[in-house]
Order: structure tokens, then sequence, then C-alpha cells
């Protein structure tokens, strides 16, 4: 179809309707096929390619799984209160109060003010990493020979950047991120090592605990020893749920996740949103 003039354009661009690719977002999220655990209430559905990225602002109470669908995705994964944005997942407390460097089934990811951003209520991976956070621009150009958005082995943090700024957020509001699908272990001498993917198809599963934007970057994990760059496509689904509630066993997992849950429902209920 010719594209040389106005009219070619369009009728070439409009001949796209309908047409989908492996790695997208699918709009609406209903047409998505539903599993489930969603009882029919998707709110988002997309594959996210490898070297790539995406976002999207989440109400309290919607569930969101990660999975990885081939094996080799890295989801590194930012959070933010969705009107107060300057209260942020904070790795280092979120490892420091549940006395875990590990994440999993059962543990929470909380902000610098003490409470829970979301919590990981299903795992089938158990490959993750609280510790290295995501690749910059420098270390991609040393081991790829480039990290820029627009190249063939962009960084994470550069992909964090283009997201950030479709919510209104800058370089500086850019905390350390949480991997998951790659993991990584603390040996015995302090050092790390790179344990890599359980394999195709495993999938975690977060529950937002207050209105959250959530910011994902597809790309490799930073200690991955493999010379080539290596991502591939990574599921992301969400639907409409309730959030944890008093009787839950996850609040009373723990004496300081249950702290870190009424620390959120104090501030929530302060503001009338409980």
């Amino acid at each position: 179809m010719a594209t040389a003039t106005t009219y070619g354009a369009r009728a070439h661009a409009r001949a796209q309707e309908g047409t989908r690719t492996e790695a997208m977002p699918v709009v609406p999220a209903a047409n998505w096929p539903v599993p489930p655990c969603a009882a029919g209430h998707l709110v988002w559905a997309e594959t996210v390619a490898g070297g790539n990225y995406t976002h999207r602002v989440l109400a309290r109470g919607t569930e969101l799984r990660l999975t990885d669908l081939r094996g080799d995705a890295c989801a590194h994964v930012l959070l933010f209160v969705a009107d107060r944005p300057w209260e942020r997942l904070n790795v280092a407390d979120t490892v420091k109060v549940q006395w875990n460097a590990y994440l999993g089934e059962g543990r929470l990811l909380l902000s610098d003010q003490g409470r829970v951003l979301a919590s990981v209520i299903a795992d089938t991976s158990g490959r993750h990493d609280a510790l290295c956070g995501t690749s910059t621009l420098v270390r991609n150009t040393e081991r790829y020979g480039d990290g820029a958005p627009q190249s063939s082995s962009p960084a994470g943090r550069e992909l964090f950047k283009l997201a950030a700024a479709k919510n209104g957020l800058g370089p500086r509001d850019l905390p350390p991120s949480l991997s998951f699908f790659q993991g990584v272990e603390v040996r015995d001498d302090g050092t790390l090592d790179f344990t890599g993917s359980a394999g195709p198809a495993g999938s975690v599963t977060l529950r937002a605990e207050q209105d959250v934007t959530v910011l994902i970057a597809n790309v490799p994990h930073p200690a991955d020893p493999r010379p080539e760059y290596v991502s591939t496509p990574l599921e992301v689904l969400a639907w409409r749920a309730a959030p944890t509630g008093p009787g839950d066993a996850l609040w009373d997992a723990t004496p300081e996740g249950r702290r870190a849950f009424l620390n959120t429902a104090e501030f929530l209920a302060a503001r009338g949103l409980v």
C-alpha cells in the first residue's frame, strides 16, 4: 500500500487495526484470555518484549501477575504511591524490616514510611533479586557496546527514565529496583552467585496494598554472565481484587509485617480511603 501521500499513509495506518503481534498491550484487556484467578476482571494485559518497558497505575487491591514466558525474561520493578510519588519502593527497608534478602510468596514490598506498597501472594519461580538493581548505560555500553533505549541492548535504568517521564517523574525519582525471574544468592564470603532462571512459565503475583504506579523494565539482569544480550518476552496481567485485610494469614504472618499493614491501614483511614 502506497504511503507517499497523506491519504495513503492514513489508509495504511487504519489497515493495521486489529493486528496482533507477539509483544504488545491488548486494549481492552478483556479481549485477553482470562485466567481463572482473574474472575473476568482484567484491567491490564500486555506482553513486553525483551529490551522494552511498560507502566501502569493500579488501584488498591489489584493483583498483578508477571510471567516469564520463555525462561529468559527479567522483570525489574519499581513502585510509587500513585498520588504521592515521594513515597516509593525502598528495597533496603524491604530486606531489612523482614530480616530476609530473598523475595518470594509472603514477602511484602515496603516504602521508606514503613507501609506496604504491595505483597507477594504467589510465586512459582523462586528466582528473584533484591540486591543488584538494574543495568545502567555505562555498564551496558561496556558489556554490549551500547545501552541507549533505542539500541539493541537498552539498559534498565534508561528504560525506567522513559517510563518515569510518562508519569511525571524524573531520573532523581528512581530508586534501586527489584528483579523477578533471575536469581542471585549471597555466598558465605559475601560475594554474589548468579543463579539465573527457573525456566519457562514461572510467574509471580503481586497485590497492590495502595494505589500504585508500576514501572517495569524487561532487560537482562546486571549479574547475568552471558556475553550476549539475552531477554525474552514477559507477560503482564492485572485484575481487580481486594487488598489484604485483618484476618488474612499474610497480615499476621510476622510481627514486622503486621506493623507495616497497620501503618498502611492507619494512613489510609486518616485520608478517608478505607
